[in-house]
């Protein structure tokens, strides 16, 4: 992965268009942003959870500082894709949350509109960052054809898993 602006790692700099060391990056951010969105989850969901403006300045500082992150190791574009990514999965997000809630007894219906804005981000951000290694360990990257080839398949596998998710749960 070629990045798109300077970015330091370990003290060692790596200048725009340098690629990136990709198994630093995935195993770093899918760990710590894991760490974050689960904090960000049980707070949003605990049942007597912190105030919501604590749980915004948590998440929304975060979810800046990911995506700003983003933007320099992957590009405008990609980050373009995230959102589209974002929308297509919207009913992805809502269904295996609710499915997680489940699990503890909850549903999304318990909990007022505002409460899912940040973990449905880090959600969001974490699917993002799969598909990015879904291309990277497919290759698919810097050849169109392997890319939509397999973003393709991403969008569908994706849809399978949401809507039987949905269904089992029915």
């Amino acid at each position: 992965m070629k990045l798109r602006s300077d970015l330091t790692i370990n003290g060692k700099l790596y200048r725009k268009g340098e690629s990136a060391p990709k198994w630093f990056i995935y195993p770093f951010f899918l760990f710590h942003m894991g760490m974050f969105g689960l904090s960000g989850f049980f707070m949003a969901y605990a049942s007597n959870g912190p105030d919501l403006a604590f749980l915004y300045m948590h998440g929304g500082i975060a979810i800046t500082v990911y995506v700003i992150f983003y933007l320099a190791i992957f590009g405008l574009d990609e980050v373009r894709w995230m959102f589209i990514n974002a929308g297509l999965g919207l009913f992805g997000i809502w269904v295996e949350i609710d499915w997680i809630l489940s699990l503890f007894g909850k549903s999304l219906g318990d909990f007022p509109v505002w409460v899912h804005l940040t973990p449905f981000l880090y959600y969001i951000l974490y699917t993002f960052l799969l598909r990015q290694l879904v291309l990277d360990i497919f290759g698919a990257r810097g050849e169109p054809t392997r890319k939509r080839r397999v973003e393709m398949a991403y969008v569908g596998l994706s849809l399978l898993v949401y809507g039987g998710t949905w269904l089992a749960t029915r």
